[in-house]
């Protein structure tokens, strides 16, 4: 089925949907590093990776996590 979207839906699904569940999962996998070990190089690491997706992620999840990032006013 994969072989019968056009290019560009292809792209759109990988930004919409594939990068900010990657983003989250990053993000837990650093809470769950950080509780068993403590702050180290692949939490950070990790969390990091999961800001950066974060930001350039165009899905749900990405917009909700923008809005809960803002400082509150």
């Amino acid at each position: 089925m994969w072989a019968f979207l056009s290019k560009r839906l292809r792209m759109w699904l990988v930004l919409a949907v594939a990068v900010p569940l990657g983003g989250w999962l990053m993000g837990k996998a650093a809470d769950l590093i950080e509780q068993r070990r403590g702050p180290n190089t692949v939490s950070r690491t990790l969390h990091q990776a999961n800001g950066w997706l974060t930001r350039r992620g165009k899905g749900p999840l990405a917009a909700r996590t923008r809005e809960q990032d803002r400082p509150a006013r």
